[in-house]
């Protein structure tokens, strides 16, 4: 049984290793590289790894990952979350230096590009989710006040994300893109689902008592 468990730590572990690295890697060998210049390049490898650690948030919340028991997983949620706000504003910000005009555009929702309305608005969500975890307590906010606020945003920030990857034709691979878009939504899907039944479970714990 013990070994079960290990061998099973170990599978999650590298499953989400490769769900991420993959398409890292993936892109690293793509032959548009040749026609980018170096900040370009920092700011898109910044944007996968931005939305892989968007992969990494609901798993922690749901206590998925091993090794990881529910308060180390929240604390380290937490650090996530701001190594996230990072990698989205060098994301960001490379973008600025190499185009200016176009990020104005994008920005301000005036973009002709299908894709930057979803990232600008997933950008957005991202920040007030950092700035009220960061003001929370200065705020008072309680923890059914914090997860009424937190989910719905949860939800555009990994929509949001999915949606502007999936429409841009850049250098990382059709497959590995698609497949860890899809462990972002189905790992979003399942702690949805799962906090749910822990709260109804919970509930009606508390009304038969």
């Amino acid at each position: 049984m013990r070994g079960w468990r290990s061998a099973r730590a170990v599978l999650i572990w590298v499953a989400l290793a490769l769900a991420i690295g993959v398409p890292i890697a993936a892109a690293a060998t793509s032959e548009q590289l040749a026609w980018r210049g170096p900040v370009y390049i920092l700011a898109g490898f910044a944007g996968i790894i931005a939305l892989g650690l968007v992969l990494v948030q609901p798993l922690l919340i749901g206590g998925y990952l091993p090794g990881l028991p529910a308060y180390r997983g929240r604390r380290t949620h937490h650090w996530i979350g701001g190594a996230l706000v990072v990698a989205v504003v060098i994301h960001v910000a490379g973008l600025w230096f190499t185009s200016p005009p176009d990020m104005i555009d994008a920005l301000t929702y005036a973009s002709p590009t299908p894709f930057s309305p979803f990232g600008v608005t997933a950008m957005w969500a991202i920040f007030i989710v950092a700035l009220l975890a960061r003001l929370r307590r200065r705020l008072g906010l309680r923890l059914r006040t914090w997860r009424i606020v937190h989910i719905p945003l949860a939800i555009v920030i990994v929509a949001g994300s999915v949606v502007h990857c999936l429409l841009i034709e850049g250098t990382m691979e059709t497959i590995s893109k698609a497949a860890l878009c899809a462990a972002v939504l189905a790992a979003t899907v399942k702690v949805m689902i799962d906090l749910w039944r822990r709260r109804t479970l919970r509930g009606e714990s508390v009304a038969r008592q």
